[in-house]
């Protein structure tokens, strides 16, 4: 008889339970917030943009620990379900002991919340509240929107939107038009690793009666849509730079920077360098035979999400240094 699988140590369970392949992307939409106040000529602050990502990772982990617990309770966490272990599921962890990991990582993530409130005003507080919402009612409560195909919209949302322009606010106090062009790469990216998530699960969500994106639309329009996100997040650097050269080079109006310093709006081209770590993504999800083929998938768009949004975050800083310069 063979022997059992030894049973993981506490902290490896809890580990799992983090799910640590999301949290990069996490961190990418706070990078590309920080690049995108920086391109304005702004200041780094280095208090709002630790608190901006101490707070995205814990509301990662809330996320991860309320999907994990709430699909348990639905029946969605089967045998049959070929991605990583469910901790829930498997007996690793009670219920109860999830419950109490949610209230403690929501509680950091407030606690880190609170000092951004008292920089940002009310406003951070409201988002910060929806935030918090919205990682727990992806599966759970009365209206789990995970289970209703709205999924990508809240990821693009709140992963995009919210951490971009909020992370930029933070540092500048103010609103510019660049923040919210500079949150549509990390929002699709991020939408993109949920698709592929939704994608492999397709045959245990639709025996567990989660009506995902996926399973409304079927395998061929998924594996479209994961295409779309990433061409739409790969478009607009280079929609940015055709912008600024319709715009005469001036970027905000101002007089056209001389050479070579003008060159400097052209770093947030930078990402386009990913797209061989974008390719074999895309062969995987248009020919996989076996769902368990995108796990892989599922991490490798997470690392992209992140080092995507780092080279964009970098770019789009140093596209800033023309202005800065010339304005000295």
């Amino acid at each position: 008889m063979a022997d059992a699988p030894a049973r993981p140590s506490a902290f490896r369970t809890w580990v799992l339970a983090a799910r640590p392949h999301t949290l990069p992307a996490a961190v990418a939409g706070v990078v590309v917030g920080l690049g995108a106040a920086l391109s304005t000529g702004a200041a780094l602050r280095v208090d709002t943009a630790v608190g901006c990502v101490l707070v995205a990772l814990l509301l990662q982990v809330v996320a991860n620990f309320a999907n994990d617990l709430s699909d348990h309770r639905r029946g969605a966490d089967t045998p049959d379900r070929a991605g990583p272990t469910r901790v829930a599921a498997s007996g690793l962890v009670t219920e109860r002991q999830l419950e109490i990991a949610i209230a403690i990582t929501i509680g950091g993530a407030g606690i880190v919340g609170l000092y951004l409130v008292s920089v940002g005003g009310a406003v951070l507080l409201a988002l910060g509240i929806l935030a918090v919402v919205a990682a727990l009612a992806y599966t759970g409560g009365p209206f789990p929107y995970g289970y209703r195909a709205l999924g990508e919209v809240f990821v693009f949302i709140f992963f995009g939107l919210v951490a971009v322009v909020g992370t930029a606010y933070l540092q500048t106090l103010t609103l510019e038009p660049v923040y919210f062009a500079a949150a549509v790469p990390p929002g699709a990216l991020i939408t993109a690793i949920l698709v592929v998530n939704n994608l492999r699960d397709i045959p245990t969500d639709t025996a567990a009666g989660k009506r995902t994106l996926a399973v409304k639309m079927g395998r061929r329009w998924t594996q479209g849509e994961f295409g779309a996100l990433l061409g739409i997040a790969y478009a607009v650097p280079v929609i940015l730079l055709l912008g600024w050269l319709a715009a005469g080079g001036s970027g905000r109006g101002a007089d056209p920077l001389p050479m070579p310093l003008a060159l400097v709006q052209a770093f947030p081209l930078l990402p386009l360098l990913t797209i061989p770590m974008a390719r074999p993504l895309l062969r995987t999800v248009r020919g996989f035979s076996e769902p368990r083929e995108l796990n892989l998938v599922l991490k490798g768009t997470a690392r992209l999400s992140l080092v995507f949004g780092l080279l964009f975050g970098l770019g789009l800083a140093l596209s800033g240094i023309g202005y800065t310069v010339a304005g000295a």
